[in-house]
């Protein structure tokens, strides 16, 4: 969940989440938010190409964006973002992360599976650049594909699922159908079954194929998430960006319903902070350890490349426990995630 995922402060007053912050932030730009060399240019020069949504989507961005701060921060130097807008071609992705290499910037990560194909092209026209890039593969040697066994992070979130679930009835609500995203539910999905096989689980996507809407569209994840309330789910899990924070706040405002937050720990999020008590957990996908990996690789000079992958037993995704609302049932989680890191538990992929 591709994801990964994959309304800014203001836009999002009312909404909640983030696939990770495709929110309301805008859906356009090409924004340039660099920040300024601190070290007279000794450090590294960090090029984003971020998901729609960009950073402030309080979910799968915001997680990238928190690695790259953590690298310039601990290395010096400076970050020039640019973010993906909804009706993006691969003319424009390619430009864009050509933008980057001809301003030299290097590293160069592209936060999301929509840049495969750009980068592809790019990678080889700048065979000394290193690019990076998050929940897709590029078979180039010099770029690093950042990859997530999101499925096992689902799997614990539909385990928690199926035990808070007072009505037997739960929900997933995906940004996009893509197979990234479809990895998200059909873990989650194998949750429920694997822990209670009578909970019954309504799936929604919120748009298909090349229509990247979804993931930035509080308004749709709040619609879907009302009707999966109003048939009877008391537990949703999102995966759908910043469509996320308004699948949040459908939740909130109803008593005794649960929602899971995804790719950052929502619970902890200050602009989520007036629905935190809905949150029943997130399924934390550590997207910033991998583009911190890759940025402090290219720092020393011996760039990660190939396929690196996160695992849930190298947790790279995890259950959050913010707000102390899955303690009481830590025992089951504990003995699922076993399970999955010896082999016992084969996850899907695909639902």
């Amino acid at each position: 969940m591709r994801r990964v995922a994959k309304l800014s402060a203001a836009c999002i007053a009312s909404a909640a989440l983030a696939l990770s912050a495709t929110a309301c932030g805008s859906t356009s730009s090409d924004n340039d938010t660099s920040s300024g060399s601190s070290d007279g240019g000794k450090g590294v020069k960090i090029g984003l190409a971020f998901d729609v949504g960009g950073r402030g989507d309080r979910s799968f961005n915001d997680s990238a964006a928190r690695g790259a701060d953590k690298a310039k921060e601990e290395f010096g130097g400076e970050i020039k973002e640019l973010t993906a807008k909804t009706s993006d071609t691969e003319a424009d992705r390619e430009q864009r992360l050509s933008d980057l290499a001809e301003a030299g910037y290097n590293p160069i990560i592209g936060v999301g599976y929509a840049y495969a194909a750009s980068m592809t092209k790019v990678a080889a026209k700048y065979p000394k650049t290193n690019f990076g890039i998050v929940d897709s593969v590029v078979d180039a040697k010099n770029v690093d594909s950042i990859t997530f066994t999101e499925e096992q992070g689902s799997y614990l979130a539909g385990v928690a699922a199926a035990l808070k679930s007072k009505k037997g009835h739960v929900g997933f609500i995906g940004g996009v159908d893509v197979p990234l995203i479809k990895k998200f539910e059909a873990g989650f999905v194998q949750g429920v079954h694997d822990t209670k096989p009578s909970v019954k689980v309504d799936t929604q996507y919120l748009s298909h194929g090349s229509d990247t809407s979804g993931f930035a569209s509080p308004d749709k994840g709040k619609e879907a998430a009302q009707g999966m309330l109003d048939k009877g789910a008391d537990v949703i899990y999102t995966a759908a960006g910043s469509s996320g924070n308004g699948a949040i706040e459908a939740v909130s405002g109803v008593k005794g319903a649960w929602a899971i937050g995804v790719d950052s720990d929502q619970y902890n999020i200050p602009g989520l902070a007036k629905y935190k008590n809905s949150i029943l957990t997130s399924m934390v996908k550590n997207v910033d350890l991998g583009v911190y990996d890759f940025i402090k690789s290219v720092h020393n000079g011996k760039p990660l490349t190939g396929v690196n992958s996160y695992s849930l037993a190298k947790d790279g995704v995890s259950l959050s426990t913010s707000g102390g609302f899955i303690d009481d049932i830590k025992s089951q989680l504990d003995a699922a995630k076993k399970k999955i890191v010896d082999g016992s538990i084969k996850v899907k992929t695909t639902p």
